[in-house]
């Protein structure tokens, strides 16, 4: 399948998830305010981090080995079953671990031990995320795209529904738990999907411990771990700072102006993910891998740029119409954050040849040194310039990623 035409069906969902996302955000900003949006980040991304770790981050390994074995039952099955047995090595001791730390975590991530249990829940069911994550990375190497599409849409429903009755029902509390009610329910939906695919056998998820594909998924894990843990460790970081050193409403403002980012650029990151990695990965040729990313810059940047100053011009209408009047004040944090997102765009294209060539030792140097350097450059510049110097910070930082990222790369593009 095509970029365009992978891009078209992307279009499809990312529209649909869009659009939810924007109408739960809505939600969440009139019944809990911008203080509450910001903890609601910081739930997401606890969620985020624990999912990864508990499935030893092996979903892009599975992504990438399984569109290189389309064909291949056997090797199919070697894949599958050592990363299901992988996840369950790392299920129980997770689940276990965050259940006797409910307090500690809640106190810690929302300042108050009254949310505990809603850790304790996650913790009951993280199984589901963990599970659920593997089957869509199935759907993905196996290139069933129409399939991840609806799957997509139903996704997105199911989300906005349950934010919309447990937030008017129950204000933060239930904010902080609809994520995990609806991607529990998700698991469901995927599994659906894939027991009715004539590709589907249950024996393909059973057998010994492939030693071979264990230690290329661990590899490949390695590398979806350290973002999956240092990212949101870097945000919830960055969350408190500025709640701490400014406010938590400025906090919020942040965490509004993020997920603005976050929802538009969905077209682009879900194409980059469906269409690239699996596509890269089964590029043997470092010509064919060249040209293959320059197309994605000719089709992805222009789009991603209009996408951007449209959104710009029309900051002060979006603000009102997705939050509140008390999100007006975010309205500086527009410039420095859509002139990043762009140059984010064009980094991410490079990255991805990291991923999809398992240069892990390159990818986990980087991962780690631009996440933390963005740390930094956060209380560099909020400490000169207050909050709009976090969307500065941003753009700085993605600026030097990419320059790095190009200087890295271009030997071995050139079959260096």
């Amino acid at each position: 399948m095509t970029l365009i035409k992978t891009s078209i069906l992307s279009a499809i969902s990312t529209a649909i998830k869009v659009i939810a996302g924007f109408v739960s955000v809505k939600v969440v900003a009139v019944y809990i305010g911008p203080s509450g949006l910001a903890l609601m980040g910081q739930m997401q991304n606890f969620i985020a981090m624990m999912s990864s770790i508990a499935s030893a981050g092996v979903n892009s390994g599975v992504v990438k080995y399984t569109a290189e074995h389309y064909e291949d039952d056997e090797t199919k099955r070697k894949i599958w079953s050592s990363a299901l047995k992988i996840s369950l090595v790392l299920i129980m001791p997770m689940a276990i671990a965050i259940i006797f730390l409910a307090d500690f975590i809640s106190l810690k991530l929302l300042n108050t031990t009254e949310y505990s249990s809603i850790f304790i829940i996650f913790a009951v069911t993280i199984i589901f995320f963990v599970f659920n994550g593997l089957l869509t990375s199935i759907l993905n190497g196996q290139k069933e795209i129409k399939k991840l599409t609806i799957l997509n849409i139903t996704s997105s429903f199911f989300g906005l529904a349950v934010t919309i009755l447990l937030v008017s029902r129950y204000k933060l509390y239930g904010a902080l738990i609809a994520g995990i009610i609806s991607q529990s329910i998700v698991f469901f939906v995927t599994l659906a999907f894939v027991l009715k695919s004539n590709w589907f056998k249950l024996s393909m998820f059973f057998g010994s411990m492939d030693k071979e594909y264990r230690n290329k998924l661990l590899k490949y894990s390695l590398m979806s771990l350290v973002s999956a843990t240092m990212i949101p460790l870097s945000h919830m970081y960055v969350r408190d700072y500025i709640g701490t050193h400014i406010g938590w409403d400025e906090a919020g403002y942040w965490q509004a102006i993020w997920r603005i980012s976050e929802t538009y650029l969905m077209l682009i990151t879900t194409t980059l993910s469906i269409y690239y990695l699996p596509k890269l990965s089964s590029i043997k040729d470092k010509r064919e891998l060249k040209r293959e990313l320059l197309y994605g810059y000719k089709i992805v940047m222009p789009i991603v740029t209009v996408m951007a100053l449209g959104i710009y011009l029309f900051r002060d209408f979006i603000i009102q119409i997705l939050f509140t009047k008390e999100f007006l004040s975010m309205a500086d944090l527009f410039l420095y954050q859509l002139i990043g997102d762009v140059i984010k765009i064009a980094a991410w294209l490079l990255g991805y040849i990291m991923v999809a060539k398992a240069m892990t030792k390159l990818f986990i140097v980087s991962e780690i040194f631009f996440v933390w350097s963005f740390v930094g450059f956060v209380v560099l510049f909020v400490n000169m310039y207050g909050l709009v110097g976090v969307t500065m910070a941003f753009m700085i930082n993605y600026f030097i990623y990419l320059i790095f990222l190009y200087f890295s790369l271009r030997g071995y593009l050139n079959g260096k």
